[in-house]
């Protein structure tokens, strides 16, 4: 069982991550403010950290900065999870220091494979790294399943707040 800290201020997509992830065996944590994340981190010491991406008063970029500079945080792998993906979106949200990207409105089997492969990497003995690599996860699909329908059944999650 994973410790997973979710900021986030949507409380639809609050209850949509907390069930689906208490639904695969995880412990969630909601908060809804992002200026008390970092604390509520250190507090929590979760293996995972998703957090949206479009947050009032600490942006989801900045928080992912705040996180990867705390000693205690540093190595606490992340997801960011978004309504607004613009061209360049992923490029800025990787270099701030997530390890992954979802868009919304999220693919529900993509959200979950995600987070395990992120569970499983920060589980796994530390690599030398090579420049250039990037982690072994990929969200193009979680950005192309959108449509001008809604959310399909296995898509969840698509409204900001």
């Amino acid at each position: 069982m994973a410790k997973i800290l979710i900021v986030e201020d949507n409380a639809l997509n609050i209850k949509l991550f907390c069930d689906l992830l208490a639904a695969h065996g995880h412990q969630p944590e909601a908060v809804t403010d992002s200026r008390n994340a970092l604390d509520a981190a250190r507090a929590f010491d979760p293996d995972l950290v998703i957090t949206d991406i479009q947050l009032p008063h600490v942006s989801g970029l900045e928080l992912i900065r705040l996180i990867r500079k705390d000693e205690e945080l540093a190595k606490v792998p992340i997801m960011a999870v978004t309504a607004y993906s613009a061209h360049g979106d992923e490029e800025r949200i990787r270099a701030a220091g997530a390890q992954a990207y979802v868009s919304k409105p999220i693919s529900v089997i993509k959200f979950a494979q995600t987070v395990d492969d992120l569970l499983k990497d920060s589980e796994a003995p530390a690599e030398p790294a090579t420049p250039g690599d990037e982690p072994d996860i990929d969200t193009v699909e979680s950005r192309t399943n959108q449509s001008d329908e809604g959310p399909g059944p296995a898509e969840a999650g698509g409204e900001e707040s």
